[in-house]
């Protein structure tokens, strides 16, 4: 039987365990590298953005390259759609990814047709394969920040709007 004394001597021990329980769930590199292959697997790669809020957190950030300011989640949601009218069948292959503590790098290779307009350029009907990288910071089971760059030149160049390198 415990008396009075043990249950509080023991609540802060408890209490304890728990948040050491969540800060391990949190920083589960298995657990968020699984979150982010999911992610290109089930978004990325199918344009479904009914399961955006399952894997982007409300106060999501994004960093794209060349953009001056961070875009939140409804900006990521403007971008993606711009970016399946002109690859819908965009595919992506994650390559490699490595992760710590509530940080996932994933290297991946998307391929796709393009049949819409990208930032000017019409559609030309040309199959693409693009390299690109990805840096997501995940919490609480969804993603709240991601970087990410991609080969934009080589994209123009097999699009055919830069001439390809010399050599």
């Amino acid at each position: 039987m415990f008396d009075r004394r043990s249950i509080l001597l023991s609540s802060p021990a408890l209490a304890l365990a728990a948040s050491a329980a969540t800060a391990r769930a949190a920083d589960d590199p298995a657990a968020n590298k699984a979150l982010i292959r999911r992610f290109f697997e089930e978004v990325w790669s199918t344009g479904d953005l009914s399961r955006r809020d399952a894997f982007l957190a409300e106060g999501y950030r994004g960093h794209m390259a060349g953009a001056a300011e961070p875009i939140d989640r409804d900006g990521w949601t403007a971008w993606f759609q711009g970016f399946r009218a002109a690859f819908p069948d965009a595919r992506f292959t994650v390559e490699d990814m490595v992760a710590e503590g509530d940080r996932v790098a994933a290297r991946l290779t998307m391929r796709g047709t393009h049949l819409g307009p990208l930032n000017g350029v019409p559609p030309t009907g040309r199959a693409v394969v693009v390299s690109g990288m990805s840096l997501e910071r995940v919490a609480d089971g969804r993603i709240v920040e991601g970087w990410n760059e991609n080969d934009a030149l080589g994209l123009l160049q097999q699009l055919g709007v830069l001439p390809p390198p010399p050599g």
